[in-house]
C-alpha cells in the first residue's frame, strides 16, 4: 500500500499507509491492554477496536468474553486477526450504524498530527458508542518525546526510539527501530503531542468528557459520552 506523506517503514514483508510492518506486528505480544480494558468496563460487552492491526489485542479481549469488532484499514493486517468480527476501513470514515458498549482507540493515535483527522477519529468513537458506554482511549505519557533516544524489549528482540523531531506547527516527526535476531524494521512517522488541557478539550469538542485516567502515568483514559 502507498504510504503517506511523512510516514515511512523499511524491512521485509508488506507496509500499511502509516508505515507499519505487518510481519513486526504479528510478533508483537499481546501486553496488560486487556487487563486495563476489563477493570475499566468488564465482560461480557460488546467492543469495537479502532486500528486493530493484526488482532494481537482483539484475540485476548475476545477470550475475556467480550464480542469484538475490529477495524483496521489494511487488509494484510486484518487477514491475521482471530476471534473477531472484521471490518476493512479507515477509522476517520467508519460508519457501522450501530453503537457498542466499549469502543477501544489505542496505539497514539489520538495524537494524529492533522487535528481535523483526530476530531473525526473522535466523532466515530462517540456515533459508535452507547449512551452509557465507555471510550477507552490511550495517550502518550510525559517524557514521550523528549526521552529520546530509548529502548525496550520486545519478545526476542528491542525496539528503539531514536529521534522525535519538530518539524513545525506542534507536529513531532519520531523515528523508530526494531531488532530482532533474523529481521531489521525502522518506521517514520508524525504525531500531535498534546498536553493534558488539549486533550480534554479534544474529547468535550467531539462529544465526550474524561470519567477517568486508567494508568497513574496518564496514558490509558476511560471516557463517556456528554448526553
Amino acid at each position: 500500500m502507498q504510504q503517506r506523506p511523512g510516514y515511512h517503514g523499511t524491512g521485509p514483508g508488506e507496509f500499511t499507509p502509516d508505515g507499519c510492518s505487518v510481519e513486526f506486528y504479528r510478533r508483537l505480544p499481546v501486553r496488560d491492554e486487556p487487563q486495563i480494558i476489563a477493570a475499566a468496563s468488564p465482560p461480557p460487552a460488546t467492543l469495537l477496536e479502532l486500528g486493530c492491526g493484526t488482532g494481537r489485542v482483539s484475540g485476548p479481549l475476545a477470550e475475556l468474553g467480550y464480542r469484538v469488532t475490529a477495524v483496521d484499514e489494511s487488509p494484510e493486517m486484518l487477514a491475521a486477526v482471530e476471534g473477531a468480527e472484521t471490518v476493512l476501513s479507515s477509522i476517520e470514515e467508519l460508519a457501522l450504524g450501530k453503537a457498542f458498549d466499549i469502543v477501544f482507540l489505542s496505539s497514539f493515535l489520538v495524537h494524529n498530527p492533522d487535528p481535523a483527522v483526530r476530531q473525526r477519529m473522535l466523532s466515530v468513537c462517540r456515533r459508535h458508542v452507547e449512551p452509557d458506554g465507555t471510550v477507552i482511549i490511550q495517550r502518550e505519557g510525559a517524557g514521550w518525546h523528549t526521552k529520546v533516544p530509548r529502548q525496550n524489549p520486545i519478545a526476542d528482540g528491542f525496539s528503539r526510539v531514536t529521534a522525535s523531531t519538530d518539524v513545525g506547527d506542534g507536529v513531532r516527526e519520531v523515528h523508530v527501530e526494531y531488532d530482532f535476531p533474523d529481521a531489521h524494521w525502522t518506521q517514520t512517522f508524525r504525531s500531535r503531542p498534546l498536553t493534558v488541557e488539549q486533550f480534554e478539550t479534544a474529547l468535550r469538542e467531539a462529544g465526550l468528557f474524561v470519567e477517568r485516567y486508567l494508568t497513574s502515568d496518564g496514558t490509558w483514559v476511560a471516557a463517556s459520552p456528554i448526553n
